[in-house]
């Protein structure tokens, strides 16, 4: 939730381990530091002022703790501050109780957690809007956001309109509830819809001047704390049904750590009325929590789901060239978690995206996992002030037809035609790291030089010793043999259709008119073969290739 200090970023307590500092001057540092706190400040009025989510819970979670990061590389007194203030500008409340955040852990923290104490309970971590709620002789008299944990916006007008609140508690008592307002889910299946904007929707309907009874009405409660209630957690949930909160419902005893990773499991992937982000782990027994304190409470600990979008800061752009000549941007990441995975790199796919998005070093990106397994670039959260300087290369330098020799700017497309051809002509464990290794090595200054490398020259290249060697060489040399359709294919043949096409002599004589007269073959067709079989270091290779027996490029009778 907004409010709730977040004490992991990437996988990593950032009470224990900051991210590096940037490498910008320190003059840099600072205008950066306070652009991004202005942008987190616009996000802020946003949300509390008018209800309105601009970015991803999640991402904002992170892009704060950015921030702090950043502040503390200044040595900026803000750094340890907490993260979040009350930024809106209505009625504002002291808590009556504390609002604390919880120290994030993973498996191994839960163990350590779970081994040193009992009586351990388990609750879903509902992904919503933290409140505390005030009642005296029965009647509420007080609702309050978490705001920073030791004021909050006063919501008791707002709350005494939510059909899930109760305004007046079946037993005449005083106390103090804390929960979480969340939006109401059908079956909602969190490791299926992450992404479900359900807590901007809920701060959207608080923060609405005039919501409408069906957007009350799709706000739920969910109790989870009751600071002056039973000690006993088994007594203090039987009252809390009791009294019309259905806690015990989601509040299960641990008898182990399995028994906390099957709940986590369960409520992941299993259908509840909200969005949830992990499971808290608490004791049935804690002290009295009503001072307030930005320290997370020793008694209870989240243990949040694998990030499913995560805030990346670029690190650089690579620019690839592909077989055809086709650019492709690749951004470099400063490594982040996604699923258990180490991200630290998305491709975009064109050069126009790239340009569209004008994507630079620093920029922070919203990065996802595309069938949990391809990371892909969701949107950019935001981009530095000073831009660094990125030369794309020109779309006209490179083309179907360019960069079959080893020269400045050509490695990458040399290095695809490669790789392409040894595929057409069925090279068994042979691939791109293996003609990476060969080009290094500088014995592949062509497309077809490695015909002529025998076993002594490939074992100078990095990895490949005597037995790789005998066997990439039986390879190279079988090629000789392979089917001419396979070497048209791998040399970059433009697309012929089903049409059988004449052996080089003949294909090299042919004009555009004599393509199209081909079934299949229409104007633009035609003029891409003729441009292949006429272009100059095309008819070098073929006279290479001739000179070496393969069928197809030998002079027929």
């Amino acid at each position: 939730m907004r409010g709730l200090l977040l004490m992991v970023a990437f996988g990593m307590t950032s009470s224990t381990a900051m991210a590096a500092c940037p490498t910008w001057p320190n003059e840099r540092l600072e205008q950066e530091t306070l652009a991004l706190a202005a942008q987190v400040a616009q996000w802020d009025h946003a949300y509390h002022e008018e209800g309105i989510s601009l970015i991803d819970d999640v991402l904002y979670d992170q892009a704060l703790i950015r921030l702090q990061d950043w502040r503390a590389c200044l040595n900026d007194a803000t750094a340890h501050q907490p993260l979040t203030r009350v930024t809106s500008s209505r009625r504002t409340l002291e808590h009556p109780a504390a609002q604390q955040g919880l120290d994030k852990t993973d498996e191994a923290g839960v163990r350590r957690f779970t081994s040193r104490r009992e009586n351990l309970w388990i609750q879903p971590k509902v992904d919503g809007v933290a409140v505390t709620l005030r009642y005296q002789a029965g009647e509420l008299v007080e609702a309050v956001s978490r705001g920073d944990g030791q004021q909050g916006q006063d919501w008791t007008a707002r709350a005494l309109q939510l059909p899930s609140v109760p305004n007046t508690l079946p037993d005449t008592i005083s106390a103090i509830f804390q929960g979480e307002l969340y939006w109401q889910l059908d079956e909602h299946v969190q490791s299926r819809t992450p992404g479900s904007g359900a807590r901007g929707a809920v701060a959207g309907a608080m923060a609405q001047a005039s919501p409408t009874q069906d957007v009350l009405a799709q706000v739920g409660l969910f109790v989870w704390g009751w600071p002056d209630g039973p000690t006993d957690m088994t007594e203090r949930l039987a009252q809390l049904s009791a009294l019309g909160f259905d806690t015990a419902r989601y509040t299960h005893l641990l008898s182990d750590e399995s028994d906390a990773a099957y709940w986590r499991e369960a409520w992941f992937n299993g259908a509840l009325p909200f969005a949830t982000d992990g499971v808290v782990i608490k004791q049935a027994e804690r002290p009295g929590i009503r001072r307030w304190s930005t320290a997370p409470p020793e008694w209870a600990i989240a243990w949040k789901y694998p990030l499913q979008k995560a805030l990346a800061e670029v690190r650089g752009v690579e620019f690839r060239i592909g077989r055809t000549g086709r650019i492709t941007p690749l951004i470099w990441l400063y490594p982040i978690e996604l699923e258990g995975r180490r991200i630290s790199r998305v491709s975009l796919g064109s050069l126009d995206r790239w340009e569209n998005l004008d994507i630079r070093p620093g920029d922070q990106l919203a990065i996802t996992l595309a069938g949990l397994t391809i990371p892909q670039l969701e949107e950019v959260v935001w981009q530095t002030q000073e831009r660094t300087v990125v030369e794309a290369p020109s779309t006209t330098t490179y083309h179907l037809l360019s960069c079959f020799q080893h020269s400045p700017g050509c490695t990458s497309q040399l290095l695809a035609r490669l790789t392409y051809l040894g595929e057409q002509l069925g090279f068994q464990g042979v691939g791109e790291g293996t003609w990476q290794a060969l080009l290094e090595a500088g014995l592949v200054p062509d497309l077809l030089a490695w015909l002529s490398l025998e076993p002594d020259q490939l074992r100078q290249a990095h990895g490949i010793g005597e037995a790789r060697s005998d066997s990439l060489y039986r390879q190279f040399q079988a090629a000789k043999a392979a089917p001419y359709d396979a070497w048209l294919k791998g040399l970059g043949l433009p697309p012929a259709g089903a049409t059988s096409l004449p052996d080089w002599q003949v294909a090299s004589m042919y004009q555009p008119g004599d393509w199209e007269a081909l079934p299949g073959i229409g104007p633009g067709r035609a003029q891409a073969l003729d441009a292949f079989f006429s272009h100059a270091q095309m008819q070098a290779m073929a006279e290479q290739l001739r000179a070496l027996n393969v069928a197809g490029f030998t002079t027929q009778p």
